[in-house]
């Protein structure tokens, strides 16, 4: 305890002065009150290993922070291990521990997806092999994974057990299949696998089928590994729970999941990846490397013209606020302050969305409601919300102002009255509640009407430290978007999979942004995207490693290769040197990675990719042995070039990207005469019926949303919002739900500098230029 007391002095006069010089009045007096608690309840090695983790990172400069509960905390963050300022902040360090609460204190840490591993490594090395091991995720039947099991256990063929399995709608389960769904209307065959297909109705699930997935729905399948979470034991793992190798190389996993490991008292670790912290440690790196500024995240300025991108929902990209329905709400909130992100981060969750609080926050914010409180004492809790509970944390305080609960009680009172309610406890702080305010003067239907707000508000809570940790990420992602967008973009597609858009769509929003985007060049191209250029040029030049079949080892041998022996002079010298085979070559001539580069010696170049895949294919039939310079048929006949349609076929192909236009652009003239109206235009366009058409990017079905399904078109222009109801669902169901493009037909509804098109009819649009879409429950 002694060690974690320094550590955290030593640290925390940087933050708050020193105790005769207080920067901040009380930072002192909170951090002796949680040295003794972490002392009372025995967690001081606890904070010391997390403190170890997050050293580990700073030290090799990995990008991490703590979020969660940990934000609360003041020692946390003199340690570092939070980004939060909980005393300036007012947050309640009872959220995260507190001498009622049963079991060790939970601190996530956020580190850069792509360096989790390193992290990993380090807590097996540091703490020995035997005494620390990944924890287990039980994998559940989901309504595809037990259609495709039973099918097979009852001998459907390999190719009929996809079928069946692709043939339910990707939301829900068994029981929520839509009517028109074939696998809900079954073959009208019983029986065994053994039966012809034409039997089975085609792909319609037999009953048969669909009654034993029924049953084994939500039943558990197998062991997984726990998307973040590690034990570290005083002794081998082993001599408490049954260990195994895990499928990863050097690495252990339980078997036992985490409510099991907390059961025998196991303190579990989460190190959890997030994509985010890569994209914006790659950005930094882009930036300084390419234009010779250093970026501290942590003194970035709040600027007025961030703020302004985010109220016009200009956030594609952006943590957190990039979705459909944040993007629907930031032109309505309009944020303004660091704190107006918190708020944000929160509003857009299951809990406030099924409690009610967005829409009476939003109209107080916009001043079409009063701000009122059930009684003058709730101002204090509620008054940084306008008078709405969003935050587990106000519960808390609510609790605390208006009954005189300790900040522990209160606590007691958040986790009673969760998802968990036990009656008798619920009963004892209730009469304790009652007579706290009876002492205040709060008595009859107001009691009754804050007692209830609590309760009805307890399960919807989020927690306002998690949503400060994430509004950092918010604002530092939006602030290098606004001022470096190439380098943003380059940054986000060097850390995929990650996000909510893809590649495509993240480079069709920097080119509305002034970006110049490049094709891969075997001899200008790094392993990813990079930047050239003044920062002002805003220049992005894809990766080799973006082509389809090429990879991050193989893109970084072509570089190392390139750096050390210089530029290839052609497609044979590149076979030659790098020992790519046919699929690698073609691949990079179908992206125009060899568009620049000398064939033979001599000046011309190759500009037509045709005849870049006739020579690869050609190169490509040489043996490892042969002799470079002797290959014959690398000159191709007279070819005729391809269009522009065709370039942005063959880029799609071979990157996902149309580096140089959208492919709604090649048949504008055609959507035009057909009367429909571009993302653009319905800025403008006047309300009622509206048709337009472009490539969906996304399909989504929020359970909170009563079968409405959420798309997102894109077009050349930009994005639009489409409102599919279930009836129209249902109606065009196939369509709505597997097409890569779409016309829609509907009405458009615009409000507030939110742009809805409500589906009422819907085609399929026929684009030669495919995409695929990011589907989302």
């Amino acid at each position: 305890m002694s060690w974690l007391r320094e550590l955290t002095e030593r640290h925390a006069i940087r933050w708050y002065g020193t105790r005769h010089d207080e920067r901040t009045p009380g930072a002192w007096q909170q951090i002796d009150h949680e040295l003794a608690t972490i002392e009372k309840l025995g967690f001081p090695g606890y904070f010391l290993v997390v403190y170890d983790i997050v050293e580990f990172c700073r030290r090799n400069d990995i990008y991490c922070q703590g979020r969660g509960s940990a934000a609360n905390s003041a020692v946390c963050f003199a340690l570092g291990i939070t980004k939060a300022d909980a005393v300036s902040l007012g947050l309640l360090f009872e959220r995260f521990l507190s001498p009622e609460r049963d079991g060790p204190p939970d601190i996530d840490i956020d580190i850069e997806s792509g360096r989790r591993e390193e992290v990993i490594q380090y807590v097996y090395e540091r703490y020995g092999r035997h005494h620390a091991a990944q924890v287990a995720n039980v994998i559940t039947y989901r309504a595809r994974s037990s259609v495709r099991d039973m099918a097979r256990a009852l001998g459907y063929a390999p190719g009929q057990q996809d079928a069946f399995a692709k043939n339910l709608s990707r939301w829900g389960g068994l029981a929520d299949q839509d009517a028109t769904s074939p696998g809900s209307q079954g073959s009208g065959t019983q029986g065994s696998g053994t039966q012809e297909p034409e039997q089975q109705g085609d792909s319609a699930i037999p009953a048969d089928v669909i009654a034993l997935a029924a049953e084994l729905e939500n039943s558990p399948r197998h062991l997984g590994i726990h998307s973040g979470g590690m034990v570290i034991c005083d002794r081998p793992i082993i001599e408490v729970c049954p260990v195994e190798w895990a499928r990863m190389a050097d690495r252990s996993v339980l078997q036992w999941d985490k409510e099991d490991c907390a059961a025998v008292g196991l303190v579990k670790f989460d190190l959890l990846g997030l994509g985010m912290l890569s994209a914006l440690h790659l950005a930094v790196d882009l930036i300084a490397d390419c234009y010779g500024i250093d970026i501290d995240l942590a003194a970035i300025p709040q600027e007025d013209c961030v703020y302004d991108m985010l109220c016009k929902a200009d956030s594609i990209g952006v943590f957190q606020v990039e979705s459909r329905a944040q993007m629907a709400t930031l032109p309505r909130l309009k944020p303004r302050t660091f704190y107006d992100l918190v708020v944000e981060v929160a509003l857009i969750r299951p809990g406030p969305i099924q409690g009610g609080s967005v829409h009476p926050y939003i109209r107080r914010r916009n001043g079409r409601e009063e701000v009122t409180y059930l009684h003058p004492l709730l101002e204090n809790a509620l008054a940084k919300t306008l008078g709405i509970p969003l935050f587990q944390e106000q519960l808390m305080q609510m609790a605390i102002d208006v009954a005189g609960f300790t900040a522990a009680e209160a606590d007691e009172l958040r986790q009673a009255m969760g998802s968990k309610r036990s009656q008798a406890r619920m009963e004892r702080l209730r009469e304790r509640f009652y007579d706290g305010m009876g002492e205040r003067g709060i008595v009859g239907e107001t009691a009754d009407l804050i007692w209830e707000k609590l309760a009805a508000f307890a399960n919807f809570g989020f927690p306002e430290s998690h949503s400060v940790s994430f509004a950092y990420l918010v604002y530092s992602s939006s602030w290098i978007k606004y001022h470096y967008p190439a380098a943003f973009c380059a940054s986000l597609l060097n850390a995929q999979p990650m996000g909510f858009y893809s590649p495509h769509t993240l480079v069709q929003d920097a080119r509305r942004h002034g970006v110049k985007v490049y094709r891969p060049c075997i001899n200008d191209s790094a392993a990813g995207a990079t930047v050239e250029g003044a920062a002002d040029e805003s220049v992005m030049r894809m990766g080799i490693s973006s082509v389809r079949h090429v990879g991050d080892d193989l893109a970084e041998a072509i570089v190392a290769e390139r750096q050390q022996n210089g530029l290839f002079l052609s497609i044979e010298d590149v076979r030659h040197r790098t020992g790519a085979d046919r699929r690698v070559l073609e691949a990079l001539a179908t992206a125009g990675a060899f568009d620049r580069i000398l064939e033979q010696g001599d000046s011309s170049s190759v500009t037509d990719r045709r005849q870049a895949l006739w020579t690869a294919g050609a190169v490509a039939a040489t043996g490892p042995g042969q002799l470079p310079g002797i290959v014959t048929g690398v000159q191709a006949p007279q070819l005729p070039g391809m269009s522009d349609r065709e370039l942005a076929q063959a880029d799609m192909w071979a990157t996902g990207v149309a580096a140089e236009g959208h492919p709604t652009r090649f048949i504008r003239d055609r959507l035009s005469d057909e009367g429909v109206v571009t993302a653009s235009e319905l800025a403008t366009h006047p309300h009622g019926k509206v048709m337009i058409a472009g490539v969906v990017t996304h399909r989504q079905r929020p359970a909170t949303a009563s079968g409405t399904t959420f798309l997102n078109i894109e077009d050349e222009t930009g994005l639009i919002n489409v409102i599919v109801s279930k009836g129209c669902w249902i109606r065009h169901r196939m369509i709505v739900g597997t097409a890569p493009a779409l016309y829609v037909r509907g009405r458009l509804e615009r409000s507030e500098g939110v742009v809805n098109v409500i589906a009422e009819r819907v085609e399929a649009l026929s684009l030669q230029v495919q995409s695929k879409s990011r589907d989302f429950r």
